[in-house]
């Protein structure tokens, strides 16, 4: 069904969508709350979502990844070399007058990243009819495999959307039908040259526009990116990197990394992907926050105790302790998922839903943030144990693994903003391995009712009146809120209870996965979802000093068993800040 959107009457007046299809016109009014930034985004962001995916992703584009001496001959049609700004502003080229293709490249494509992750991601997008009407994908990795072979390797891990499966069939093949691989070194010209030829060639002389997705080891992401700049970038199109975490170990190997992909690319070339960014609960944050008029007034230290931003998987590294020792738990989730999730959760409200002004307070809240302290952080690494007759290995275990590893596998951490709306709230992060559930949440604590009338009616335990506001990233997506309430009957008796909304329950439509977000931003160059060069910096500068004081001083992890809550330690951090972790409540 063709699907169009047009914007009506006057700017102050409130915005109107009309959804045309071939039988039925339908008005939706769109009414937000005084001053939020959706009042502006709301209307013309869902107007973008409904015609995303039929629209070509021929736009300008935004810059080639060779930084050559531009070449400005708007006469003779030339627009190599330029900008995104200054392409827009010159107009060397009408996009709707020259058919436009996309080539997306996934670099370590023999991986299991790309297997389980990127090319299912992309074939959802497809099935969706989200990718333009002119794309290829192209495998490349070392290894040596003919289409066919990467065809068929693909084709084991591709499902079609619960809730739409016609067609499943005949859509996989249409789609393995644009997959090619090319086995080549990453740090050869020659090797990304002979890929060029081959994307010229599926690109049949159309406006060619390039992705390169980097599903590779880190120390490998100059080479490849100096080599694509010199031999596989489009001369008459847009170019841009997706580049996968870590990204360096301290602040030093993060800075070298930045520095070495701007000598061959633009900021706006770089997408630092992580993946928690396209969580659908994630990015729902500010909408529940900026679009909703009950939350906002609260987000504050004014009406909020603490904040718990907690990550736990109930497996251990299963063999991939290799890698995972090279960073530990803290590099892993931390100074990342968690972090990102943190600055999103707190940062002010930014002046419009534009990339750089929502990145811009991100980086105000890292840039605020106090220094991590040791004595503000536990550490743990889980040890063997047996449980219903069944032993599960200890993390030293893993034959990947040095048995004198001091790698944490769980850290938890209390971090503290220094601006006027955070002061003195401690926001408590913790993430682990082999822990007794797999989720990932944020959880908010809210003050106590000064001079509570029904205080008596919960004894001793005050906390048992403190509402709670849960956002439950994964799994069974759900937001609640926690509130007391009286119980039916002629006593006075009062229950805690959940305003749930669920999202398995409130919404037929399946969730997308993280990737098939923030690969369809990148084909679109938003950028919004994707990490900065300076948040990133500032990432790291928090992190650095405590890791290398960790790992210099050599303290060794607090142990716990396999499938239980965590070390001891973390409960003691927590009454440190007069605070209890809200997931360790059976009752939930």
């Amino acid at each position: 069904m063709a699907l169009s959107a047009a914007k009506l009457g006057s700017s102050r007046a409130a915005p109107r969508m009309i959804l045309l299809n071939h039988a039925t016109v339908s008005s939706i009014h769109l009414k937000s709350s005084p001053s939020s930034i959706y009042a502006r985004g709301v209307g013309p962001r869902y107007w973008h979502l409904s015609i995303v995916c039929k629209k070509e992703a021929g736009t300008p584009p935004t810059s080639s990844i060779s930084k050559a001496p531009l070449q400005k001959d708007i006469e003779n049609g030339s627009c190599l070399g330029l900008s995104s700004e200054e392409y827009n502003r010159e107009a060397c080229l009408d996009a709707s007058e020259q058919e436009s293709t996309v080539s997306i490249t996934v670099f370590g494509a023999s991986g299991d990243l790309a297997k389980k992750k990127i090319f299912p991601a992309l074939f959802a997008l497809y099935y969706e009819d989200c990718l333009p009407k002119h794309f290829t994908i192209f495998g490349y990795a070392r290894s040596k495999m003919t289409d066919a072979e990467l065809r068929t390797m693909v084709s084991k891990t591709l499902t079609c959307r619960i809730d739409k499966r016609e067609n499943c069939g005949q859509k996989m093949e249409q789609f393995l039908e644009r997959c090619f691989y090319h086995s080549g070194q990453y740090d050869l010209e020659e090797s990304l040259a002979e890929l060029d030829k081959k994307l010229k060639e599926q690109e049949a002389g159309r406006l060619s526009n390039r992705l390169f997705y980097l599903s590779i080891p880190p120390n490998i992401f100059i080479d490849v990116v100096k080599s694509a700049s010199k031999s596989a970038s489009s001369k008459n199109g847009w170019t841009r990197v997706i580049v996968e975490k870590p990204f360096g170990r301290d602040t030093e190997s993060s800075a070298a990394l930045t520095r070495g992909l701007k000598q061959y690319l633009e900021e706006d070339q770089i997408f630092r992907i992580d993946h928690y960014l396209g969580k659908e609960l994630v990015e729902n944050l500010s909408v529940l926050r900026f679009s909703n008029l009950v939350f906002e007034p609260l987000w504050s230290r004014q009406y909020i105790r603490n904040v718990q931003l907690t990550f736990s998987e109930d497996f251990g590294t299963e063999g991939r302790g290799g890698y995972f020792d090279n960073y530990g738990i803290i590099r892993d989730i931390m100074q990342n998922h968690l972090l990102q999730i943190f600055t999103l959760f707190a940062m002010e409200t930014p002046i419009s839903l534009d990339a750089e002004d929502i990145r811009n307070e991100k980086a105000k809240v890292l840039h605020s943030m106090k220094p991590l302290q040791l004595e503000d952080v536990v550490i743990g690494q889980y040890k063997s144990h047996t449980r219903n007759g069944i032993s599960y290995p200890g993390y030293t275990d893993d034959k990947t693994v040095p048995k004198n590893s001091l790698t944490p596998t769980f850290a938890a951490a209390a971090l503290f903003i220094d601006n006027a709306r955070w002061d003195g709230v401690p926001f408590l992060m913790k993430a682990g391995k082999a822990l007794h559930t797999k989720q990932a949440e944020i959880r908010v604590q809210f003050c106590h009712v000064p001079g509570n009338l029904y205080k008596r009616c919960f004894g001793t335990d005050i906390d048992l009146a403190t509402n709670e506001l849960i956002i439950r990233v994964q799994p069974d997506e759900a937001i609640y809120l926690k509130i007391n309430n009286k119980l039916p009957g002629l006593g006075m008796k009062l229950d805690r209870s959940n305003l749930n909304l669920l999202y398995s329950s409130r919404y037929s439509k399946e969730i997308p996965d993280a990737y098939e977000r923030l690969l369809l931003d990148a084909i679109e160059g938003e950028r919004r979802l994707f990490i900065r060069s300076d948040e990133l910096d500032a990432a790291w500068e928090l992190f650095t000093p405590l890791l290398k004081e960790l790992e210099e001083k050599k303290i060794a992890p607090e142990l716990y068993p396999y499938g239980s809550r965590g070390p001891v330690g973390a409960h003691y951090l927590a009454a440190k800040y007069n605070v209890r972790w809200g997931d360790v409540n059976t009752s939930e």
